[in-house]
């Protein structure tokens, strides 16, 4: 192989995998402003959702992070010895109460799509005694 050609393909590995960094921000990004448009808010089921309609971008993104997210709730609910669904609420609650800045919004269970306002959110029942 060539000085040249090896340059060539370093360059190109280097290119590739700066791809590959960039592409999680540039999605979290994507979700960082449909956030702050109103488009996407957190759920008490500790996933995001979409309210209405987004670009096929902000959906793909949304879509990964709520993989990565079931995925991690997979992890700590088998540490736990609990079921997915209660570990993803559980986060959810914590993430309602702590996570979502005043003018996001959020949604509780099937509910209608809220607005943060300056105070608390009114969280479900289930979320007392998920932080005991």
């Amino acid at each position: 192989m060539t000085r040249s050609n090896f340059k060539s393909r370093l360059l190109g590995a280097a290119l590739v995998g700066l791809l590959a960094l960039s592409a999680p921000a540039l999605a979290q990004d994507a979700v960082s402003a449909a956030k702050a448009a109103g488009q996407v808010g957190e759920q008490a089921d500790g996933y995001l959702g979409i309210k209405g309609s987004v670009s096929g971008e902000v959906r793909q993104a949304v879509d990964a992070l709520n993989i990565k997210r079931r995925a991690a709730y997979t992890d700590l609910a088998a540490k736990r010895g609990v079921t997915v669904a209660d570990m993803a609420a559980v986060t959810g609650c914590q993430t309602l109460a702590t996570r979502v800045s005043q003018g996001q919004i959020y949604r509780i269970g099937s509910g209608d799509w809220q607005v943060k306002g300056a105070g608390p959110i009114a969280l479900p029942d289930y979320c007392a005694s998920a932080s005991q």
